[in-house]
């Protein structure tokens, strides 16, 4: 006898409880090696692995016939079809200053090799070639003739001096003109170079030009633009639908460790025909706190698709969801899973597929169109998700059981933007539109005040709604600065979309 059995009970119902006792700590013991094994699968997707959300079509697993006939004619098609498009240059835009060489031969080559009769024209060849010319810089001398009366200073009368008046300017008693500020602006806010990198730059030229200078010039550019802002903001609230995002920020003079930068926007990226504007605006807050976002939307009480994040609830607009974000949590579980195998996380998916595959057919259609084909054939194939939801059964610490436990508790919000066809699918334009910054932030990763975060939320609020309304931004921002200097200045005309370039 072991020592082990010397130990154990002689009662049965004290042998059972010893054995379900040991059974339920094996079976918490394998639920956790299952999380673990998905926690190390997951940190290998993310260390290692593709970072697209793209879900490839694997057939219909909820056995829809039309899905599985899709399936195999497209298979026909791509079996049979096995020709190889040549690439094709991009042709040169048309408007750009050409200069035209023409190579032709010696007099003494234009006779012919056979027979020494001359030769004619029959036609010619042409090829483009792009050429780079550097920027060029270039100093602008503003020179104030000066007018006084000889006869009132030979009569000793007080003489007074007249000249033209200064030039209005951006940066008073500065040498920066707009053209220059629009360069410094787009090269850091637009293509992410610090003013570091800018600084030596100009030293190219012979141009001294410190980057504590072009920080003012930039705290100062902010001040001029928030007019524009507000107007840009005023008519932001106005819209039926808005979404937002926020991301992380590390400002030095601020007491806390991480800040953030909240977007707002509306309309879509490019121009469209619709009538809803294209705005994309930024607003710094040292926190997180779910009033920045009630302060900001002041009462607004339209649409806010946003993702999960619970800050806000306390906004008194009705709350949309993200099925981007929903996706993404059945995205990490399929991850999870053992490799080369499929399983709910993969049902999940194609679910979802389904969803945005009637978005794509909806996508040129008008607000009342996708309003009809959404209730029509997204609404069923959501209440058949949400049944798949409530009867699926997973240990809620997995990745599957949080996808599903996400789906669940967002579900009211997820399953709005079925009700208004101004509504998107998902949150996915607000995070496009907060990627310029994150982008900029690896670059010049952090700011050094308050004031100039809040200086750079202006400046890429303008930046991004230019490039929204598909104008170039330098010559917005080089518009703009000329004329905000005009105290009589109509805000309205420099709206994007009102706004005319010369």
């Amino acid at each position: 006898m072991t020592d082990d059995e010397q130990f154990l009970p002689n009662d049965i119902e004290q042998l059972k409880a010893m054995l379900l006792a040991e059974r339920e700590q094996s079976a918490q013991q394998a639920a956790r090696l299952v999380f673990l094994e998905e926690q190390f699968r997951l940190a290998q997707q993310q260390r290692f692995g593709a970072q697209s959300e793209s879900h490839p079509a694997q057939g219909d697993l909820f056995n829809e016939a039309e899905v599985e006939l899709d399936v195999i004619e497209d298979v026909v098609e791509s079996t049979s079809t096995t020709v190889k498009k040549k690439p094709v240059r991009q042709k040169l835009p048309k408007d750009l200053e050409r200069e035209v060489i023409i190579h032709d031969l010696s007099d003494d080559e234009k006779s012919c090799d056979c027979c020494g009769n001359q030769l004619h024209q029959m036609g010619e060849s042409r090829s483009e070639k792009l050429e780079f010319i550097p920027a060029k810089v270039k100093v602008i001398e503003h020179v104030r003739l000066k007018y006084s009366c000889r006869t009132c200073e030979k009569e000793g009368i007080n003489t007074k001096i007249k000249s033209a008046p200064i030039p209005p300017s951006p940066i008073p008693k500065g040498f920066a003109t707009p053209s220059l500020l629009s360069q410094i602006i787009t090269s850091k806010y637009q293509y992410a170079l610090p003013l570091y990198r800018q600084e030596s730059l100009f030293k190219q030229y012979g141009i001294a030009l410190s980057r504590k200078t072009m920080s003012e010039w930039m705290m100062k550019c902010s001040e001029l633009f928030k007019p524009l802002y507000a107007q840009l903001q005023k008519t932001l609230l106005q819209q039926r639908v808005i979404q937002a995002d926020e991301t992380t920020l590390k400002v030095i003079k601020e007491d806390k460790a991480k800040c953030y930068m909240w977007l707002y926007c509306t309309g879509s990226d490019a121009p469209t025909q619709n009538d809803i504007p294209n705005i994309v605006l930024y607003d710094y807050q040292s926190g997180r706190a779910g009033q920045c976002a009630v302060d900001y939307l002041d009462g607004y009480t339209g649409y806010l698709q946003v993702d999960g994040y619970v800050g806000y609830e306390k906004t008194k607009a009705t709350l949309a969801g993200c099925w981007a974000h929903a996706r993404r949590k059945f995205k990490e579980a399929e991850i999870a899973q053992p490799k080369g195998k499929t399983g709910k996380a993969n049902m999940a998916l194609n679910h979802i597929q389904k969803l945005y595959r009637l978005e794509i057919q909806l996508k040129d259609k008008t607000s009342e169109e996708k309003y009809q084909g959404r209730q029509e054939k997204a609404k069923p194939l959501l209440a058949q998700f949400y049944q798949w939801l409530e009867k699926t059964n997973v240990p809620p610490k997995t990745a599957l059981g949080k996808a599903i436990q996400y789906c669940k508790n967002q579900w009211h919000k997820l399953n709005c933007y079925i009700e208004d066809g101004e509504l998107n699918i998902d949150n996915n334009r607000a995070e496009r539109a907060v990627k310029p910054f994150v982008i900029g932030r690896k670059n010049w990763m952090f700011s050094n005040t308050a004031n100039g975060a809040r200086a750079s939320a202006m400046l890429y609020s303008i930046i991004e709604t230019a490039k929204a309304n598909g104008l170039i931004p330098f010559d917005y921002l080089m518009h703009c600065l000329e004329q905000l200097t005009n105290s009589a200045l109509d805000i309205e005309t420099l709206l994007p979309w009102n706004v005319k370039l010369s």
